[in-house]
């Protein structure tokens, strides 16, 4: 875990069975609408609703070749209650 509470951070060499392995759990926490996210330090749970924004890229130069995938979406905001308004 790093930087508090609000982020997490992984970082390790895989092999590419593993990898696929964490994006079929991606995938299932995606459906759920849940995802938790641990190691030793700590622990931080998102829960992706709606409309999700996926970006991918992908690059290669020379002998380093690069895979990202990025999804990001909005906490829905909290219903707060509206005081009714009256004009006379």
């Amino acid at each position: 875990m790093a930087d508090g509470k609000n982020s997490f951070r992984h970082e390790s060499l895989q092999d590419a069975k593993r990898i696929q392995d964490v994006l079929d759990s991606l995938a299932k926490g995606l459906i759920k609408g849940k995802l938790t996210f641990s190691d030793e330090d700590g622990e931080i749970i998102l829960e992706p609703k709606g409309l999700l924004n996926l970006k991918l890229t992908a690059s290669k130069d020379d002998s380093r070749h690069k895979l990202s995938v990025r999804i990001s979406w909005r906490a829905e905001e909290e219903v707060v209650e509206r005081k009714h308004l009256k004009v006379s």
